[in-house]
C-alpha cells in the first residue's frame, strides 16, 4: 500500500475493451475526490476539537477507510493464491466476479457496503435465476472477505449481511436409475469420439462409486495394485480402496495409448499437472455429456457429479445398509461420511459396488 492509500498488485498486461478501461479510470477519479473531500472533512473536525488525543480516541472520529472493496477482495484473492489455496481462490473469484456484475464495475469504499447495498445484490442474483444455495454461497464469500477487513481494522463492523440468506438449502439430488445408466452404457458413440469420451469418463466415475472428476484424473498406474486402487481423494485427504473391476479395466485398455506415461486416464496429457488442464477437461466432458443425454433420452441436465449422486441413489434402492455407503455424498458434511467409511470393513463397499455393476 503507498502512501495514497493504493494496493499493489504487480504489473499484468491490460487487454480489457477500451470503454471498460475508461470506464474504470473514471470510477477512480470519483474515488479519489471522494478521499478527498473525506480528508477535508478529517481536517475541519481536527480543527473543532481541543486536542488531537482527543481526536483519536472519540468514537465519533471519522475514521473511514479509504480502502475500497475491489481492491481488498483482489488482495484476498491473492493471498489465497500465494498460499496454494487455489480452489478456495476460484470460488472468491466467482463471487467477486458476480458482485462486480452487480456493480456494473463501480468500486465501492469499504465503509460504504452496508446492509441496503447488500440486500439489493441479493435481490440481483434472485432475479438472474441464481439459485438459493448458489445466492447464499456468494454471501457466504463476501461475508468472509468484509470480516477480514473488519479484523484488519479497515472498517467497523456494521453486519450488513444480517438479512440477506447466509444458509444451506436441502436440493433434490439430479440421480439417475439403473435403466438410464444402461441406456447411456448401450449407446453406440463411435462416430464421434467426443461423446464417446465424455461417456466413458461418466461410466468410469459411477464404477468408481462416484469417483470426483479431480481424483480420476490424478488417477496414476502405481494406484493399481493386487486387484484394488488405492488412493487418496483431493479434497480431504482421505485414504480409499476400490476393488478392480472388468468394466473398469476396459476403459484403461481403450484409452491406453492416449495416456502419458504413469496415468490410468488421459486427463492430464502433459507435464506439468496443472488445475487449467483439469477444469477445461471437466467442462469440455460436461458440455458433450449434455448431447449424450438426448440420445439417452435423459431429461436432466447430464454431468459427472450426476454419476456420484447415482451411485449414492442406486446403493440405496437396493437396500444397501446406509451406514455401508453413508448414502454416498448424501451427508451435510464430509465429516459424516468419513466417520462412516473409516469404521467399514472394505470387503462389504467391495460386495456393494460389485452388487450395483453385476446389474450392467
Amino acid at each position: 500500500m503507498d502512501s495514497m492509500g493504493n494496493l499493489h498488485f504487480g504489473i499484468v498486461s491490460d487487454v480489457r475493451p477500451k470503454e471498460e478501461k475508461l470506464l474504470e479510470l473514471e470510477q477512480k477519479m470519483s474515488l479519489q475526490l471522494n478521499r478527498l473531500e473525506r480528508l477535508l472533512c478529517q481536517v475541519d473536525w481536527l480543527k473543532s476539537t481541543s486536542s488531537v488525543h482527543a481526536a483519536i480516541l472519540s468514537p465519533n472520529s471519522p475514521r473511514k477507510s479509504d480502502v475500497t472493496f475491489f481492491e481488498f477482495m483482489h488482495e484476498v484473492i491473492q493471498q489465497l493464491i500465494e498460499n496454494k489455496k487455489n480452489r478456495t481462490a476460484e470460488a472468491y473469484e466467482s463471487a467477486f466476479a458476480s458482485f462486480r456484475r452487480f456493480m456494473q464495475l463501480r468500486d465501492i469504499l469499504l465503509d460504504d457496503v452496508d446492509d441496503e447495498l447488500i440486500q439489493r445484490y441479493e435481490v440481483f442474483l434472485h432475479h438472474h435465476g441464481v439459485s438459493k444455495n448458489s445466492s447464499s454461497f456468494y454471501m457466504r464469500i463476501l461475508r468472509a472477505v468484509y470480516n477480514r477487513a473488519v479484523e484488519r481494522e479497515l472498517v467497523e463492523m456494521r453486519h450488513p449481511f444480517k438479512h440477506v440468506y447466509t444458509g444451506v438449502d436441502k436440493t433434490t439430488k439430479r440421480a439417475l436409475n439403473m435403466s438410464a445408466i444402461k441406456r447411456i452404457k448401450s449407446l453406440d458413440l463411435s462416430y464421434d469420439k467426443r461423446f464417446d469420451y465424455a461417456r466413458d469418463m461418466f461410466l468410469f466415475s459411477f464404477y468408481m462409486r462416484g469417483m470426483s472428476f479431480i481424483d480420476m484424473a490424478h488417477l496414476k498406474r502405481s494406484n493399481l495394485s493386487r486387484g484394488y486402487i488405492t488412493y487418496r481423494r483431493r479434497k480431504t485427504g482421505q485414504e480409499l480402496h476400490i476393488k478392480w473391476e472388468v468394466c473398469m479395466q476396459e476403459i484403461v485398455d481403450k484409452y491406453r495409448k492416449q495416456c502419458d506415461e504413469g496415468y490410468l486416464l488421459p486427463i492430464f496429457k502433459r507435464h506439468p499437472e496443472t488445475r487449467n488442464q483439469y477444469k477445461y477437461n471437466l467442462a469440455r466432458i460436461n458440455r458433450h455429456l449434455r448431447e449424450v443425454a438426448i440420445l439417452a433420452h435423459i431429461h436432466i441436465p447430464l454431468t459427472l457429479y450426476v454419476a456420484r449422486h447415482s451411485w449414492a441413489s442406486i446403493a440405496k434402492s437396493k437396500r444397501i445398509p446406509i451406514s455401508v455407503i453413508s448414502e454416498c455424498m448424501g451427508h451435510d458434511s464430509e465429516k459424516t461420511t468419513r466417520i462412516y467409511l473409516t469404521s467399514l470393513d472394505k470387503s462389504v463397499i467391495d460386495k456393494a459396488n460389485k452388487q450395483i455393476l453385476s446389474e450392467l
